[in-house]
């Protein structure tokens, strides 16, 4: 069963990251999964021991930028309805 969630990242990856799907016959959608189910079933004890792939280091910029921020529900129905006008 398929399940939807909301993800932030930088436009310049999703942009990347939508091209490299493209050209695999996959949507970014699917491309997402296979990259969390490879890290989620993979037994690694910390982000830093996921081997990443030549063409995800093609896809990405630099070094990955963690960002955790307590937002409340609400203000991200706004800002999203809001990117939606």
């Amino acid at each position: 069963m398929d399940a939807k969630i909301t993800l932030s990242f930088d436009a310049a990856i999703i942009e990347k990251a939508k091209h490299y799907a493209d050209s695999q016959g996959i949507s970014l959608s699917r491309l997402t999964e296979i990259l969390l189910r490879k890290a989620t079933f993979g037994g690694y004890q910390e982000i830093e021991d996921i081997p990443v792939a030549k063409w995800v280091q093609s896809v990405s910029e630099g070094e990955a930028e963690y960002i955790t921020t307590p937002r409340k529900r609400k203000d991200m129905k706004e800002e999203y309805y809001k990117s939606k006008k």
